[in-house]
């Protein structure tokens, strides 16, 4: 397993931008497929985006779909969620998720088995 920690959270105005990171600690971190969940309060958790460990394959869930960003710099050990175009449903505790690489795509928290510890994004209107 690796070790996860995710930053960027934070309080942002509907409209507004924000990037998460992921750092991933341990050498295997470039064989992993990466991914985002989310979960806001008395929901469950929902996935969000994932990448392979190439990067060369990137998926979202339809509800992010062209407002979110997910990508990877190996070099850094390090995965990013690109978040414009905000909007206050997204208000939730950001989760970084990570599993070694499988031809699959990986959609469920079930499908990983490393996880960081969260961060906040909170979307006012």
């Amino acid at each position: 397993q690796v070790q996860l920690v995710e930053s960027g959270g934070g309080l942002v105005q509907a409209g507004g931008s924000l990037r998460l990171s992921c750092a991933a600690s341990g050498r295997t971190f470039g064989s992993y497929d990466m991914g985002w969940f989310r979960q806001a309060p008395g929901k469950e958790c929902e996935f969000v985006a994932g990448i392979t460990w190439s990067g060369y394959s990137t998926y979202y869930a339809d509800s992010v779909k062209g407002r979110f960003t997910i990508s990877r710099d190996s070099a850094k050990n390090t995965v990013y969620l690109q978040m414009n175009s905000l909007k206050p449903e997204d208000t939730a505790v950001y989760y970084c998720a990570g599993r070694v690489y499988s031809i699959s795509r990986a959609y469920t928290d079930e499908d990983y088995d490393s996880w960081g510890q969260g961060t906040q994004v909170t979307v006012s209107s």
